[in-house]
């Protein structure tokens, strides 16, 4: 009966493996909370590092050619069709596209005093928000207007 008795015992019975489950699920859950929180925080400094990269963009195209992008245009004339690869204003066009996938937004004149603003609306796409969808703006990145 000993043996018998041990030979029952040697598998995991069904709500031994469904409190595995449960507790890998949690676990789970609380990386993947965790993580997502972190990667909006890398679209981020992504989008404020594509807006710094196209600012400076924007103003060597005002020193080249005397005068800012238009509305019109906008950020399309430092890239292909409207700009040559050797230009030193140039930019790829996937440059042109936010962490989430938009355009980047400019608009000229900026707000107070500002020649130009480059902005995207954050993860949500639309103006305001908090936190992942926080608009994200060059005046702010700039800080004092440009004279």
């Amino acid at each position: 009966m000993n043996e018998q008795t041990s030979l029952s015992r040697r598998g995991m019975t069904l709500v031994e493996i469904l409190a595995v489950v449960v507790i890998l699920g949690l676990i789970a859950t609380t990386l993947l909370v965790g993580f997502s929180g972190t990667f909006g925080k890398a679209k981020h400094e992504l989008a404020k590092s594509g807006i710094g990269l196209l600012v400076g963009k924007v103003e060597t195209y005002r020193i080249e050619k005397s005068d800012w992008p238009s509305n019109e245009l906008g950020l399309a004339v430092l890239s292909a069709p409207h700009a040559t690869p050797t230009a030193s204003y140039f930019v790829n066009a996937d440059q042109l596209t936010d962490p989430w996938g938009r355009q980047y937004l400019y608009v000229m004149p900026g707000p107070d005093g500002h020649p130009f603003e480059i902005l995207s609306y954050g993860a949500d796409g639309q103006p305001g928000g908090e936190g992942e969808n926080a608009d994200l703006s060059s005046v702010n990145l700039r800080g004092k207007a440009d004279q």
